[in-house]
């Protein structure tokens, strides 16, 4: 099965990317629906954080087997608030998290282009934020839009206090960082769902 870097010279590695409540993974499923493959980096960090995950014997060792449920899974909320206060505890835990996050989109990728696939679009939240992704890719999507209105969107849809989404908000990559690494910007701002979908299909994949 070839690798990402030998893959065929007309394929096209993307990489998504947005702030909370951006519409990332709107646009993530309309380009799922135009041919593209579909690799979701924090799907797959859930996966290898869920019971029986490859990275949950290391978490342990490092953080101590409170930081795991009675399920066997990543105590993701008591995880969150020692990161969130603890730069040290979140590069450790990325340490563990990234290389088999890595290791596993490229195995979804290579399976995509073996069976024929020209686009792989790879889903990843903190895309900027890493230094891990930039080298793999071929272009940068970057999905926009203003502050104010990705805290109106996440409060719609989680019951988040505002003050928890600008927390959220404010770990990761600012605008200026995303748009600065954008091959492609779509400024989801007042956009309907048609416009939306106009914008992904105009594209130049």
């Amino acid at each position: 099965m070839p690798s990402i870097t030998n893959s065929p010279l007309h394929s096209v590695r993307i990489g998504l990317t947005g702030g909370i409540g951006s519409g990332k993974s709107t646009v993530a499923q309309m380009l799922l629906k135009r041919g593209a493959a579909l690799v979701d980096a924090d799907a797959i960090a859930r996966l290898v954080t869920a019971p029986g995950g490859t990275a949950l014997e290391a978490i342990g060792q490092q953080f101590g087997p409170h930081f795991l449920t009675a399920e066997g899974a990543l105590d993701r909320d008591q995880m969150r608030a020692l990161v969130f206060n603890d730069p040290h505890a979140k590069r450790a835990l990325e340490a563990i998290i990234h290389p088999l996050v890595a290791q596993e989109t490229e195995r979804q990728a290579n399976t995509a282009l073996a069976a024929g696939r020209h686009t792989v679009v790879f889903d990843v939240p903190l895309l900027v934020e890493s230094d891990r992704w930039r080298q793999r890719l071929d272009r940068v999507l970057v999905v926009d839009c203003l502050v104010e209105t990705q805290i109106q969107r996440v409060m719609a849809r989680s019951g988040l206090s505002q003050e928890a989404i600008q927390r959220i908000i404010d770990a990761q990559a600012k605008r200026p960082e995303r748009l600065a690494a954008a091959d492609w910007v779509i400024f989801n701002e007042k956009l309907g769902l048609d416009e939306l979908h106009a914008e992904v299909m105009n594209l130049p994949l």
